[in-house]
């Protein structure tokens, strides 16, 4: 059914066509990357940023915590949904905003486990004269990125919620795209990532997400269908 739906043609070539612009105008480590992150690089190869505090424990630490403690939340409610009567209808929303941002973090931390990339810090050399960039560097375990993972799961809740909160699901898309994006760069600050790392954790996080609604589709159309009973019926009965 969800194939012949507008949300289903717009998204599959919204995301074919990033697929190609991400490996053909953004490759790890191109010219892009290299340009982008060269403010960020001093004289011989150092990065200044690289043990900031606000980049380094705010960031990485605190508002990874932040958002950790979000999907926590949807845990909790998850499992006092089995519990408590009122939180019953939403136990599939909640469930499934929890361990589908699960599913996304962990395939992304599984990809970067086997990465052979390097992280731009472990790829300069001094030189005499300044640095080079050795991208035969085996440090590795750099591509995806993990942190930004973090935020761009946030875009699960644009799938649990756009059939029947529009507002509320434009809310979670942006936030997880503006948070995952935000994390991704304070680390490419600091010399952890290239920007291609962080466009290519963006891009596999929605795919998953894409692909894991095309299975549950259904469900979430009779819960969407069940949902507008339900706030029809009181208005009915005024």
């Amino acid at each position: 059914m969800i194939f012949k739906t507008r949300f289903f043609l717009l998204t599959s070539s919204l995301l074919c066509i990033s697929f190609f612009i991400l490996l053909f105008l953004f490759p790890v480590g191109g010219a892009i990357d290299l340009y982008l992150i060269q403010p960020w690089v001093g004289t011989f190869g150092e990065f200044a940023l690289k043990g900031d505090w606000y980049l380094a424990k705010l960031n990485h630490t605190y508002v990874k915590q932040m958002i950790t403690a979000v999907y926590l939340s949807f845990f909790i409610l998850w499992c006092a949904s089995f519990k408590v009567e009122k939180l019953k209808s939403k136990r599939w929303q909640y469930g499934y905003m929890f361990w589908v941002s699960m599913l996304c973090t962990c395939i992304i931390g599984l990809l970067k486990a086997h990465s052979m990339h390097a992280c731009p810090y472990d790829m300069t050399h001094p030189t005499a004269t300044g640095f080079i960039w050795d991208f035969s560097a085996t440090a590795g375990h750099c591509f995806p990125g993990g942190h930004a993972s973090t935020g761009f799961a946030l875009v699960t809740g644009y799938f649990v919620y756009r059939l029947d909160q529009t507002n509320r699901a434009w809310f979670y898309l942006f936030a997880g795209v503006l948070l995952g994006f935000a994390m991704g760069w304070a680390q490419m600050m600091r010399g952890a990532h290239f920007l291609s790392h962080n466009l290519w954790t963006g891009w596999i996080c929605l795919v998953i997400n894409f692909v894991v609604y095309m299975i549950t589709y259904k469900r979430h159309l009779l819960l969407a269908e069940r949902n507008s009973v339900t706030q029809m019926s009181p208005n009915m009965i005024k």
